[in-house]
């Protein structure tokens, strides 16, 4: 059977992210593209229900722009507008109030980078903006490091899903703190958190469902490869083999071996 078909039944949830639902567990940015009709191959082929778009990038007032949204439009899935290239919470919340506007939704993937190098999340920064957002309404997916205390408050604040970091944006590098990831999973067992940034393979981001987290999203890794839409297709399957996998119950780690066949009864010559 199918693990989409699963996805209905009460083993298999959906994925719950404020009041929506969605089957898929695979959002998908749509930058870096080779050509928009690429971009949105691969979006049919991941099965995303959920796209990311950037304001900076996509302007709907110009003839590109607006030829971009009647594209992912014509997706018929939930648009999460960004406010990737923010250094500071004015910056943030003014653009995400034009994403409103343009897009027609309160939701917003919130983020202000506090170095253009290593495009880590100014973690304060990101703690005002969340506050001023979700008290006008928004409906604000944090993108944020590991920290506890930074989560606790995003928690406070009103956010509903917290979106951690696996690595930086773009490094390809999957997990790289996963010890922290898996102390985040624990400590916030009822929150959806989404790993996001950082995943370069299908097993990075086989291991990180295998965590427990709920979602992935992720651009690069996919825009940037030899055949995205075949690369699209690989990320959805490992997102859903993760959660299978996770949901399944994964054997624990031994330090030392153990027979698979039973040695009782074994005949001695």
């Amino acid at each position: 059977m199918n693990i989409a078909n699963k996805s209905d039944s009460p083993a298999y949830p959906k994925l719950k992210l404020y009041d929506e639902e969605f089957t898929s567990r695979l959002l998908l940015g749509t930058a870096g593209y080779p050509s928009p009709q690429i971009m949105t191959a691969a979006a049919t082929a991941a099965k995303s229900e959920i796209i990311t778009v950037s304001l900076r990038r996509e302007n709907a007032r110009n003839a590109e722009g607006q030829k971009f949204l009647e594209l992912i439009t014509a997706l018929d899935v939930k648009l999460l507008p960004n406010t990737a290239g923010c250094n500071t919470v004015k910056e943030a919340i003014a653009t995400a109030e034009m994403a409103r506007e343009l897009f027609d939704t309160p939701w917003i993937k919130l983020e202000v980078i506090a170095n253009n190098d290593t495009l880590q999340p100014d973690v304060l920064g990101l703690l005002g903006a969340a506050r001023v957002l979700i008290r006008d309404g928004f409906k604000v997916l944090p993108y944020c490091t590991e920290d506890l205390s930074i989560a606790e408050k995003l928690l406070e604040a009103g956010c509903e899903v917290l979106m951690p970091w696996g690595a930086p944006i773009g490094t390809g590098r999957g997990l790289r703190n996963p010890d922290a990831l898996k102390s985040m999973r624990a400590y916030f067992p009822n929150t959806p958190l989404i790993v996001d940034a950082g995943i370069g393979a299908p097993s990075h981001a086989a291991y990180a469902m295998e965590l427990g987290f709920d979602a992935i999203l992720l651009n690069t890794a996919v825009a940037r490869a030899s055949a995205p839409v075949s690369m699209a297709r690989a990320f959805a399957q490992a997102v859903n083999a993760g959660r299978e996998a996770y949901l399944a119950g994964l054997m624990e780690p031994r330090d030392m071996a153990a027979p698979s066949t039973p040695v009782a009864g074994t005949p001695f010559i």
